[in-house]
């Protein structure tokens, strides 16, 4: 994450310097470093500093008095119900961009001078956090060359990573935002469609739930490479993860490409294989096609297919031999049993990639 040896000196100044509990967060409210107590602690510093992050009507009670552009510190009068004290708000602004808050308690003591004798240190704080982010878009713009197809471009890629590794990509969202920056130390990020990760291979499913959470999408895991060189083949496997977690929603919101069994072949066919495949069904309307896919997914197990389809066995039996007439495929033959089944999967690909 962040420098937090500095940010941990600068809030400790801070908190000395004007005798107030002091805690430095970034702008998604996550918890970067917090100061010594001074006097009274409120429920929104002890949740702070225990969960690393307020909670989402904390932050709705502070965004209303203005602290996402304000130039300078803002006083937050206390709120019982909420169990806030008053405090005052310190937006940490670097070049016209807000990177995080300083909040100090207020017991009244924090008068306009006070406050600004604390001023280059706020600066200081701002400073760095413009620094980090300004180093995660530039690692970002490294990735898409170390994750390039392409030998000669991966040859010129500005960034070194130690291994295991492992790649991640999350489809972004228009709605929403993924604070990217505020990612552990050693992740590397860039934003895009999809959103691309490099983690350290024991960090990966954590990161692509944070990320994917924020979002509120899907993500694809790729296998983990002990030379970070071949970090591209995880990428790709990672995107072709993430078309299934789309696809099929026994794998999402996350499917790792070390779990995804058959449907990797299926994940790594091009548009006219799928469509080749998809051929098997065609005949087969929605109703038809479902039930029979849910009928070859249970094993051809009627009666746990009929449960969870929520339907009686005959009507099972009958869905399956018209199926069967349509298909001109034989359900009990081994071999016509996988080509439908691959056949119904392509399909369900094709179609949702507009194939």
């Amino acid at each position: 994450m962040h420098n937090s040896a500095d940010l941990q000196e600068i809030v400790d100044e801070i908190a000395a310097r004007l005798g107030a509990s002091a805690t430095l967060e970034d702008r998604t409210f996550r918890l970067l470093a917090y100061g010594a107590q001074h006097g009274d602690i409120d429920t929104v510093r002890q949740e702070s500093i225990l969960r690393r992050r307020a909670t989402g009507e904390v932050r709705d009670y502070f965004e209303r008095y203005g602290i996402v552009r304000a130039g300078g510190p803002v006083r937050i009068p206390g709120d019982a119900e909420l169990k806030v004290l008053a405090r005052v708000c310190w937006p940490l602004r670097h070049g016209d961009v807000t990177y995080g808050y300083l909040w100090l308690l207020d017991s009244g003591a924090l008068t306009d001078d006070r406050l600004q004798s604390a001023a280059p240190l706020v600066a200081r704080a701002a400073a760095a956090l413009a620094q980090e982010a300004r180093s995660r878009r530039d690692l970002g713009r490294g990735l898409t060359a170390l994750f390039s197809p392409d030998p000669e471009e991966r040859a010129g890629a500005s960034i070194e990573v130690p291994g295991p590794v492992t790649a991640i990509a999350v489809r972004e969202s228009e709605e929403r935002l993924a604070a990217l920056w505020t990612l552990p130390r050693g992740v590397l990020a860039r934003a895009g469609s999809p959103v691309a990760l490099l983690a350290p291979a024991h960090l990966a499913g954590e990161v692509a739930q944070t990320v994917r959470g924020a979002y509120g999408t899907a993500a694809g895991i790729g296998a983990p490479r002990t030379d970070p060189a071949d970090a591209w083949l995880s990428w790709r496997e990672a995107r072709q993860a993430l078309r299934i977690a789309e696809h099929f929603p026994r794998y999402a919101p996350i499917a790792r490409w070390t779990d995804l069994g058959v449907h990797r072949l299926l994940a790594r066919l091009g548009p006219a294989d799928l469509r080749e495949l998809a051929t098997e069904t065609a005949a087969l309307d929605p109703e038809l096609a479902h039930t029979v896919e849910v009928y070859l997914d249970c094993g051809g197990h009627a009666q746990k297919s009929a449960a969870e389809l929520g339907i009686h066995r005959q009507t099972l039996y009958y869905r399956l031999g018209k199926a069967e007439r349509l298909t001109h495929r034989d359900l009990s033959d081994g071999d016509d049993r996988l080509a439908v089944h691959l056949g119904l999967k392509a399909a369900r690909l094709a179609a949702q990639d507009g194939l």
